[in-house]
């Protein structure tokens, strides 16, 4: 199979997704490819959460921390349904960083960027109130601030949904295995799922990699840029919800650091996120008994009931993709990202621009950012256009996800109120093209696994590169929390099924 493009765009997490998505609505001819799933690696493995990084003031990046401040609203603009707001309590701890600082710090999270949506920060008192009911007495008040939720891997797909919707042509299971640069394009060789090479050209790359973004550097015979990529562990645990309000903690720690306690799924809370140097195999990246022991630890400092390994439930780890600033602390290198735009000895050869470092929160500016930068070697001068659009789902009238909540609870009152809700949560307007005209549970097929009905996998099949069954446990939803081995296994089954029919079809 050949083809040219305008633009490769090497890796489908959520900088690779936005970049495609970015570049197909200026009119550039696209192709994303992705050796695995679509946010198969860091952008699964997120702490969740659109923030400014209130602990990246210490650290003096104002920047990057304004630019993520105003980039809060402009996606709970774009994505009401994956993206809401939250609480977050900030126990006072007097041991460790004073009221003044944490008051001055608050001041500049409330005033570095405009706010619409989002209420400003305030003094609390735990002294009877839900926020103190999880702690200790010791812990007598602190403050709450605001930032937002966000289901990490789906706002990646709804990000491949609309580029390809826009004209680019996404592919997962699909390994670039080299890169070969001519005067005025790069050719290609791709590795399709069925292990077939493809070849195909484009006049420029962007190495959206992450954790592989130094191998696809060696890749394009660009060994002596290897440099510059800092990979750090970060890992989360999940135990049964802890408190029974909808609220964040935001726990400091001694060392510096800090921990989120966030509610999860309705009936666990996540737990995160450590900091740790990275050397190995970034597709084997887990987590360690040292960063179990240290997470349980930090949050049993502040909780009156204290948890034991036992409480946790499941665990996840990523490799976050780092620039190297060079700095001795894992936790303090820098999150803002970094672009190395390679245009050959002579500076007019086709481009290659690689990405390092950025954050889920600034994504579309990240985005936005290498379309600028890839302009004048493009010879593409079209306008941004991010800002203001709105990804699949989200066409909600003034994005009122509660309105829009409401209607559908009145148009499919036939739906278990759990299940409506996930369904809402996950897919947005989109939830009519999965329930089509079914008027009963029986119109939405076989119930495959519990709350999973064949309507749904036909709609991930053929609208969300959904393939095995992880990607819809882990990916799509987050059903596999509690899901039983002989359910997962139901789920495979019917992939290689639907697989087998097509097949015959052909």
């Amino acid at each position: 199979m050949t083809g040219t493009y305008d633009l490769l765009v090497v890796g489908g997490g959520i900088n690779g997704a936005g970049i495609a998505r970015d570049a197909a609505g200026r009119g550039l001819s696209v192709l994303l490819v992705e050796q695995r799933d679509l946010a198969s690696a860091t952008s699964s493995s997120s702490t969740k959460l659109i923030h400014g990084g209130l602990r990246y003031l210490e650290h003096y990046e104002f920047r990057l921390v304004r630019e993520a401040l105003q980039e809060r609203e402009v996606l709970l603009a774009a994505a009401p349904h994956i993206i809401w707001p939250l609480t977050f309590v900030l126990p006072h701890h007097r041991g460790l960083r004073p009221k003044w600082m944490l008051r001055a710090g608050l001041f500049l999270y409330d005033h570095l960027a405009k706010r619409k949506r989002l209420p400003g920060s305030r003094a609390v008192s735990f002294n009877g109130t839900p926020e103190g009911q999880p702690l200790k007495s010791d812990y007598a008040g602190g403050f709450s601030y605001s930032d937002c939720w966000v289901d990490d891997a789906r706002l990646v797909v709804l990000n491949a949904q609309d580029a390809q919707a826009r004209g680019a042509d996404i592919r997962t299971r699909t390994r670039c295995a080299s890169l070969v640069r001519h005067h005025d394009h790069w050719n290609a060789e791709l590795i399709g799922p069925d292990g077939a090479p493809q070849s195909v050209s484009a006049k420029s790359v962007v190495n959206a990699a992450g954790p592989w973004v130094t191998e696809m550097v060696e890749n394009a015979g660009l060994g002596k840029k290897a440099a510059g990529l800092r990979l750090v562990k970060g890992s989360h645990i999940v135990v049964p919800r802890i408190h029974d309000h909808d609220h964040c903690y935001i726990f400091q720690n001694g060392d510096g650091r800090i921990a989120f306690a966030i509610p999860y799924q309705q009936d666990y809370t996540l737990i995160g996120t450590t900091d740790v140097a990275y050397n190995g195999d970034p597709a084997q990246v887990k987590i360690s008994d040292q960063e179990i022991d240290y997470l349980l630890d930090l949050v049993n400092g502040y909780l009156a009931k204290p948890l034991g390994r036992k409480d946790v439930v499941w665990d996840y780890s990523g490799v976050r993709p780092l620039y190297d600033d060079k700095n001795d602390n894992a936790s303090a290198v820098t999150r803002d990202y970094v672009f190395d735009l390679d245009t050959g000895d002579t500076g007019s050869s086709a481009p290659i621009l690689s990405i390092y470092g950025g954050k889920i929160t600034t994504y579309r500016k990240l985005a936005e950012h290498a379309m600028q930068k890839l302009a004048p070697v493009l010879g593409n001068n079209a306008k941004d256009w991010t800002a203001n659009a709105i990804l699949p789902g989200g066409d909600m009238p003034d994005g009122d996800f509660d309105a829009f909540l409401a209607k559908a609870k009145a148009t499919y009152g036939w739906l278990p109120r759990a299940l409506l809700y996930r369904l809402v949560r996950s897919y947005g307007t989109a939830i009519s093209k999965i329930i089509g005209t079914a008027t009963s549970l029986g119109d939405l097929g076989t119930e495959v696994a519990p709350n999973l009905y064949e309507a749904e996998l036909h709609y991930l099949m053929a609208n969300e590169w959904a393939c095995r069954a992880e990607d819809v446990l882990w990916r799509r939803t987050k059903l596999g929390l509690g899901m039983q081995p002989d359910q997962v296994d139901a789920i495979e089954k019917w992939f290689a099924a639907q697989t087998r029919l097509d097949r015959a079809a052909q």
